[in-house]
């Protein structure tokens, strides 16, 4: 199991002409149109580690959603920063970006699979689970309380980072057809979005999307990876502001572990409202 060493994400001070980040560097907000809202990590990305967003608030009026990826080029040596991730940065063949959408987002690999081509190959996306091949196996959580960590290939990342929680309300149990599951829309509001990249040797690596806790598949194959690959965020369109969610890959916090107890004990969120915990407890337990 690979070992990744903490480090703190921050956006690099290289960014669109529209987006403005705050004193931390670990927040990006689009103020203007719908466009010119492209973001990079401040540090290339190693092996295995996750650059994960969380979406904190959208513009309606705009077509389409954010977009995440990776890139090869140096931040610090752009003269001007794209105005769209895709196609500007995708056509020159050094950027692979993927496209967010509200429902179809996991990819569909080819059972016939010749090994990767150099230079990244694009896959296609997933599409609803019914028109899927015979065989699929459906891996969306089934439960509010999911497994501990989220695991791809010899990448073991914490998941509890991992999934954006809605705000439960008084009624949501009744309302909301996603409440038993607590799964947001990929394009929500704190929905988490994760990129990072697996490698395959001979100087390859597969790019791979986490959205909410699930692993969306390699969305891209045959990545170069000698050279640096940073973090590409397109704040764009209805998204409007995304904020980085630091991951610690080392051992859970005491607040985690009495999470977890706590968890394995109750049936849905709402039921930790009954439990005799201090008000700060329930919250944390309820991902509020």
């Amino acid at each position: 199991m690979e070992v990744i060493p903490d480090q703190f994400m921050e956006f690099h001070p290289i960014h669109g002409v529209n987006v403005r980040l705050d004193p931390s560097g670990t927040r990006a907000t689009r103020v203007d149109s719908f466009a010119n809202g492209v973001c990079f990590s401040k540090h290339p990305l190693k092996p295995g580690e996750i650059f994960l967003i969380e979406i904190e608030d959208k513009e309606l009026g705009w077509c389409g959603h954010l977009r995440v990826g990776l890139t090869s080029r140096d931040p610090g040596n752009l003269d001007v920063v794209p105005e769209y991730s895709i196609p500007d940065m995708t056509d020159s063949g050094d950027s692979w970006v993927f496209a967010i959408t509200r429902n179809h987002n996991k990819v569909i690999e080819d059972p016939v699979d010749g090994g990767p081509e150099a230079g990244g190959q694009r896959l296609g996306r997933g599409e609803p689970e019914e028109e899927r091949a015979e065989g699929y196996h459906n891996l969306k959580p089934q439960t509010f309380f999911t497994d501990s960590h989220l695991y791809i290939d010899n990448i073991r990342i914490p998941r509890d980072k991992l999934v954006g929680r809605s705000r439960p309300g008084r009624y949501s149990h009744i309302l909301d057809d996603l409440y038993k599951t607590n799964a947001l829309p990929p394009t929500a509001r704190r929905s988490r979005i994760g990129v990072l990249y697996v490698q395959r040797g001979q100087g390859l690596a597969d790019m791979h999307i986490v959205i909410n806790g699930e692993d969306m598949g390699a969305s891209a194959k045959g990545i170069p990876s000698i050279q640096p690959l940073h973090a590409v965020v397109d704040v764009f369109a209805a998204t409007k502001c995304v904020r980085i969610v630091q991951v610690e890959y080392g051992f859970s916090s005491l607040q985690t572990l009495c999470r977890k107890a706590i968890q394995k004990h109750i049936v849905h969120r709402m039921a930790i409202d009954w439990l005799e915990l201090p008000e700060a407890m329930k919250h944390y337990c309820k991902y509020e």
